[in-house]
């Protein structure tokens, strides 16, 4: 069952045309990698699928529910909240709040939510309590559970990164998306970083990852697009892809990776 589908989605800045109409489908529990050179229209198909860009055109759809319809027509604030609950993104530099602890971070966007509830004066303590219960037992499993009220500046980059994805991963979202989670990272520290993707990829999170790491996505991924000037040039198989690629331009981007 498709749980993101995607549909002639296009993007202009100016007379700059980023996306020139992308498709693809992804369903429950599958890993897609996005790679491509920098200016393929990578990031922006990301910001794009999550709102943080408006599309010119195209449609976005995540678990049936109409996420983006190009349609011009003004969406109620109540219904882009529910839908961005929908999703999940990890930027690639962290976006923590300095001035609140890692566990603050994590817990902050469901505490707010919460507030929206019928239920939350009568049993504000019970709700708050176990906001906190849940985000302490992520940022265990992420392996932070000894920096839990440590503050931003007192952690390391893998240590931010990895409290950017127990945030996300609070919100309990139909699909995960990564933007380049390590490239802000040293080489030590994006080993952090892709064992705990990989352990998500293992528990069948439903995943998409934007990422210039090419032995790690023929690893973690069950799905692999290869994007170039706007456009998906190639998609199949980790296997397919990078294995036996079939555009030129594949093979010419894959072959740079391995000189």
């Amino acid at each position: 069952m498709s749980v993101l589908e995607v549909r002639d989605l296009r993007k202009s800045f100016g007379k700059t045309e980023v996306l020139k109409g992308v498709s693809f489908d992804l369903n429950e529990g599958e890993v897609l990698s996005i790679i491509g050179s920098s200016g393929s229209g990578k990031t922006t198909l990301l910001r794009c699928i999550n709102q943080l860009e408006t599309a010119d055109s195209g449609t976005v759809t995540v678990a049936g529910e109409t996420f983006f319809d190009g349609a011009p027509k003004k969406q109620k604030e109540s219904d882009k909240r529910r839908n961005q609950l929908l999703v999940g993104l990890v930027f690639q530099n962290f976006n923590l709040f300095p001035q609140y602890t890692a566990l603050r971070n994590v817990t902050l966007a469901p505490r707010l939510l919460a507030k929206e509830r019928p239920d939350y004066k009568d049993n504000k303590k019970a709700i708050l309590e176990e906001i906190d219960a849940g985000a302490k037992e992520i940022l265990t499993k992420v392996g932070l559970a000894q920096k839990m009220e440590n503050y931003p500046c007192e952690l390391s980059g893998g240590q931010q990164q990895r409290v950017s994805i127990a945030r996300a991963l609070l919100l309990n979202p139909k699909v995960l998306f990564f933007d380049e989670p390590t490239s802000a990272l040293d080489p030590e520290l994006t080993g952090e970083i892709l064992k705990v993707i990989k352990g998500l990829a293992q528990e069948k999170r439903t995943m998409v990852i934007v990422t210039h790491e090419m032995e790690f996505a023929r690893a973690v991924s069950t799905k692999v697009i290869f994007m170039d000037d706007g456009v998906i040039a190639e998609q199949g198989t980790p296997d397919e892809v990078f294995g036996n690629p079939k555009s030129e331009r594949t093979k010419a981007f894959i072959r740079k990776f391995h000189e």
